[in-house]
């Protein structure tokens, strides 16, 4: 076990930085922090490039997870050191550094999907990807515009969902062509006069479900790749729901 107990040590600096994504993508690696997503990596069996944390969290990751704290990568800080990393106002003073290892290509032969056009919010973005997760379905495409998956507030919403299921980060235009062709429907999701109410809709084995930006929904672009337009009703004076939400409605309708 490595020791630090310097908020200018050059490792907890370049560790730091990851918490904004020019560095994470410069370093291809992101921090996860807290216990419940230490928790869902090591279930995962994820390769970490270090551990770190107080003496307390590090003897609670030794008790309940059984690491191993004599590996040179695991590094115990003081509560200083645990506050300048974290992202939350009362951190668990555990951490965990992981290679960003997110695909961009895919066989998309199969399955229920979730594609994200430009959804510019990373809690919006993880509480998809986490509903996504805890409904079955098999994925998340991400448009390359949307919300960092590494981002900490993104991290936070998907509750560890990031290790199981696929995410894929990828231009849609060309992973809806790759859906239709083999014969997956999809749907767009979006306030239209040719949308078809949701209940319209029967579930079918398999299915691609396109949500749009928070501000401007489904682009023009990708709504006319689509094979059907459909919305939820809004029965009440609200204009619309926000898009975790509806997300949430249609992927379970789906389910």
């Amino acid at each position: 076990m490595q020791q630090i107990s310097s908020v200018n040590n050059a490792t907890v600096k370049k560790l730091a930085k990851l918490k904004q994504k020019k560095y994470r993508d410069e370093e291809n690696r992101y921090l996860i922090e807290g216990f419940h997503l230490f928790e869902e990596a090591m279930k995962a069996n994820k390769k970490y490039q270090y551990i770190l944390g107080t003496e307390q969290a590090l003897d609670q990751a030794e008790e309940k997870y059984d690491v191993d704290l004599s590996g040179k990568n695991v590094i115990l800080i003081n509560k200083a050191i645990a506050r300048h990393l974290s992202s939350t106002k009362n951190s668990q003073e555990i951490f965990m550094v992981l290679k960003i290892d997110q695909s961009r290509e895919f066989p998309f032969n199969f399955g229920k999907w979730v594609l994200l056009d430009n959804l510019a919010d990373p809690g919006n973005v993880g509480t998809i990807i986490r509903t996504a997760d805890a409904s079955g379905f098999d994925g998340v495409v991400l448009s390359p515009e949307s919300a960092d998956l590494y981002n900490p507030k993104t991290q936070r919403a998907m509750q560890g969902s990031q290790f199981h299921i696929d995410l894929i980060k990828r231009d849609l235009a060309n992973v809806i062509t790759d859906f239709q062709d083999i014969g997956i429907p999809v749907y767009a999701s979006m306030l239209d006069r040719t949308a078809k109410q949701l209940l319209d809709f029967e579930k079918v084995p398999q299915l691609a479900l396109i949500i749009g930006n928070e501000a401007h929904g489904v682009s023009e672009t990708i709504a006319n790749l689509s094979d059907e337009k459909l919305y939820i009703p809004i029965k009440g004076q609200a204009e619309s729901l926000n898009a975790a939400v509806a997300a949430g409605i249609m992927i379970y309708h789906f389910a």
